[in-house]
């Protein structure tokens, strides 16, 4: 195969659309990602599996005079979301869709190796194809597995992330943080349950959870400076079985966000120290569980960041957009937190948001974003 047309981009978008698949469950992509990277020019690269991560692909790319290794991101996995786009190409898997634009990220990875595959790069490049970046932090589960050692390690790294408020194929970035992290926390409180006439004799969870969750609010408000920020966000709580019988354990559900690791830290040392005063003062037993994962805050490197938006502040064919931090969550912070690199927003312009049932990018965008990211790796590769 030679150069990719616009019309096969858009061809490779609508099928991987129509055929998405869960975090580690990309069996499917995988093959089809695979089989579509063996029509490339191959004078140039080298394809590498990985059996204890069966659905990620890593591709190398021979540098003609290489300085440094440049690594390229894409994730591939879906989300359990039912599409209601009405689009010809919907998804057939029912229950699950591309509604995070990650068959947009594929295709223009996919691009962007084409170009390379056909115009050799001066400089070394891996491309990551990497699985369950919605849940199970598919890049944490890579790099603990050895999987960028020796060739396969880049010394920087990049990657993109679509957005729908912005015009379709401009580029948004910025310097610090992207992305937020983010952290799951659980808490369970455990007291004793009785008959709802005789209070005296039981231990209400549904008033001590009550109580941790109005405490926890002072937090962000109190605790954290309004100029760095977070968020913490209950989303589920359960206790009791029935109207008249006073619950002995309840089970609170939710998520921290914060704009650096240091700020998430603060959050869940405050999130203990309200956890120990709501035991005391209600004579329960209080547990509490964080889980982080791989979902540290994207942190962009200065140096690379700055040369990114120097190239695309300049460049006639890239439309430049400075963005604001985001509160959402994305994996590729833990391998930014591992090599450095940058992560930068493709504009899609659609009215319906990420990880929403209509979600339907510009495909205008997938063209416009691969010129743009092919014009600043070569930048980059001679400066």
């Amino acid at each position: 195969m030679s150069q990719l047309t616009k019309e096969d981009l858009i061809g490779i978008r609508r099928h991987l659309h129509e055929y998405p698949e869960l975090a580690m469950h990309e069996r499917a992509t995988h093959d089809y990602l695979l089989k579509t990277i063996q029509s490339f020019n191959q004078q140039y690269i080298e394809i590498r599996e990985i059996p204890k991560l069966p659905t990620a692909l890593l591709v190398y790319v021979n540098g003609s005079n290489p300085k440094r290794t440049i690594g390229y991101r894409t994730d591939i996995d879906a989300l359990p979301v039912s599409e209601k786009t009405g689009l010809p190409f919907s998804s057939k898997n029912p229950g699950v869709m591309h509604a995070c634009g990650h068959d947009i990220h594929m295709t223009v990875a996919l691009g962007v190796l084409n170009w390379f595959s056909e115009h050799q790069p001066a400089d070394n490049m891996v491309f990551f194809f990497q699985p369950a970046e919605e849940s199970e932090n598919g890049g944490k589960v890579a790099y603990e597995l050895g999987v960028f050692e020796g060739k396969w390690r880049p010394d920087e790294f990049y990657g993109l992330h679509d957005n729908p408020d912005l015009p379709a194929g401009a580029i948004g970035c910025r310097m610090g943080t992207l992305f937020a992290g983010t952290t799951e926390v659980n808490v369970d409180l455990i007291g004793k349950s009785g008959h709802a006439a005789y209070p005296q004799n039981a231990n209400d969870m549904v008033v001590a959870a009550a109580e941790f969750i109005g405490q926890v609010q002072t937090i962000v408000s109190r605790s954290v400076n309004p100029i760095e920020g977070g968020v913490i966000t209950f989303g589920k709580l359960d206790a009791g079985t029935i109207r008249n019988v006073i619950a002995g354990q309840a089970r609170i559900e939710g998520t921290i966000r914060g704009l650096t690791q240091k700020m998430i830290e603060h959050i869940v040392d405050r999130l203990k120290m309200v956890a120990n005063g709501v035991a005391t003062s209600y004579g329960a037993e209080v547990k509490i569980h964080f889980n982080q994962g791989g979902y540290l805050p994207v942190e962009n490197n200065d140096e690379l960041t700055r040369r990114l938006i120097e190239f695309a502040k300049q460049d006639p064919e890239t439309d430049f957009v400075e963005t604001q931090p985001a509160m959402t969550g994305e994996d590729f912070g833990y391998l930014l937190s591992k090599i450095p690199g940058t992560m930068f927003w493709l504009g899609v312009d659609d009215d319906s948001q990420l990880h929403s049932a209509t979600l339907n990018p510009k495909e205008s965008s997938i063209p416009k974003g691969i010129k743009s990211i092919t014009r600043f790796l070569e930048y980059r590769m001679n400066n």
